[in-house]
């Protein structure tokens, strides 16, 4: 009963909360270009994206963002595709996931939670070999310790090479 009820003037309840196509709730407040959470009523830096079921898709719009140094939006997209995720392949979603966030709380000038989710990550991911579902996983995994040694060694103002991800070609 208590959830029901509106914990804000503006807020919606817990029944009003937009969803997703997969009915996975939409954040339902304005956020930076780093993710973070705005006041209600702030101009919103991010557009909230409908994604596809599809893990292939998920795969390859987590990795533009990745690219684009847009580490939230990978972490959100590869986020949807872990959890549906067979047992399988849950740590290389979590992996991934995880080396995005580890880049954002850098960005956002965390060097602890950065360097943790960084090497969290890199050990999922290192896992699955040389490659998995056509990712350098060791390549990310790789460049992901050597972030993560450089924010512990210096801080997150030490500047870092962004990896980026390319998918080997379909044979």
């Amino acid at each position: 009963m208590a959830r029901m009820m509106r914990m804000a003037d503006d807020a919606p309840t817990r029944s009003e909360r937009e969803r997703d196509v997969a009915g996975r709730p939409k954040n339902a407040r304005p956020r930076d270009s780093l993710g973070r959470p705005l006041p209600r009523g702030a101009e919103n830096a991010m557009v909230e994206e409908e994604l596809p079921a599809d893990p292939e898709r998920l795969l390859d719009i987590g990795i533009e963002h990745f690219n684009a140094r847009r580490f939230f939006q990978a972490h959100e997209t590869w986020e949807t595709a872990w959890h549906p995720s067979p047992a399988d392949e849950r740590d290389f979603w979590q992996g991934l996931t995880q080396v995005a966030v580890g880049l954002t709380h850098y960005q956002r000038g965390n060097p602890k939670g950065s360097v943790t989710l960084l090497q969290r990550g890199a050990r999922k991911i290192a896992k699955y070999g040389e490659t998995y579902r056509r990712v350098p996983v060791a390549a990310v995994a790789a460049a992901a310790r050597k972030a993560a040694a450089a924010i512990e060694q210096a801080g997150s103002s030490t500047p870092i090479e962004f990896p980026t991800i390319e998918r080997t070609p379909v044979r």
